[in-house]
């Protein structure tokens, strides 16, 4: 769960100058999209929840611009082959039911696949971090096994969504390692990815997140200096996010710091 924090800065316009003569244009940096919650429920406190209907329409926004929404497994395998020209990363924090009874079926109809980012921790339980707003179920065993066998790529979101930058030692590598351990016994494969409760990070949950064997870590905004994949930013994206703002935060997106950089 975490609060919209992507607005557009007031002054922040996209650089309409063109390139310099004799050299390439820069391509459109790769972005990845954070979703959470999938549901007609009104009561949204925390402003994380997108309607089907909502979703449908910004998935058809794409689309309709010649982009294809993957997981960031293969978003990072694909700028690996200097491919990912075209691909959006799709997340999904928190692990809600919806993802598989609601969210999937509008991915499936586009041909798109994305990333959940679960907590093992709850399996089958509820958003019990948030103080307030409506109780929303989690996936449990089977829900992600189903997710899994969607084609969807299932990560790690910690095992109880604390926040890693005040946890101790100890919890910190329960958190961060015994979900790891937890997921690939549910999914039988690897897991390669881990998302920070909150996006609140420190040099030692990113150090943290690396030594447990992730191949990366998705944050909100940049992260400490130096943590390149493992702190891979976002732009948050919610019901409100017409074809107006989409094409607005797509285009800011280097200059928010929210671009995937090749490396």
């Amino acid at each position: 769960m975490v609060a919209d924090t992507s607005a557009a800065p007031s002054t922040a316009e996209p650089d309409p100058r063109p390139a310099a003569a004799g050299r390439p244009k820069r391509r459109s940096p790769a972005w990845v999209a954070m979703y959470h919650s999938v549901s007609d429920c009104p009561d949204d406190p925390y402003n994380v929840t997108v309607t089907p209907a909502r979703l449908d329409r910004q998935l058809a926004w794409l689309a309709g611009r010649g982009l294809r929404g993957v997981s960031v497994r293969e978003l990072l395998a694909a700028r690996a082959r200097g491919a990912e020209r075209g691909l959006v990363g799709l997340t999904f924090d928190d692990g809600y039911t919806d993802f598989v009874t609601t969210a999937l079926p509008v991915l499936r109809r586009r041909g798109f696949t994305a990333t959940v980012f679960v907590l093992p921790g709850l399996l089958g339980g509820e958003n019990t971090w948030e103080p307030t707003g409506p109780r929303k179920p989690l996936l449990d065993v089977d829900g992600i096994r189903r997710a899994v066998a969607a084609g969807m790529e299932v990560a790690s979101h910690g095992l109880t969504h604390l926040d890693l930058t005040r946890a101790t030692d100890q919890v910190l590598h329960t958190e961060v390692d015994d979900s790891r351990h937890r997921l690939a016994g549910i999914t039988g494969g690897d897991v390669e990815g881990f998302c920070y409760p909150y996006g609140r990070l420190d040099e030692r949950a990113a150090d943290a997140v690396r030594r447990a064997g992730y191949r990366y870590a998705c944050a909100i905004g940049p992260g400490p200096v130096g943590a390149g994949d493992f702190a891979l930013p976002r732009i948050h994206l919610g019901r409100a996010d017409t074809s107006v703002r989409l094409e607005l935060k797509r285009r800011l997106a280097r200059v928010w710091g929210r671009a995937v950089e090749a490396v």
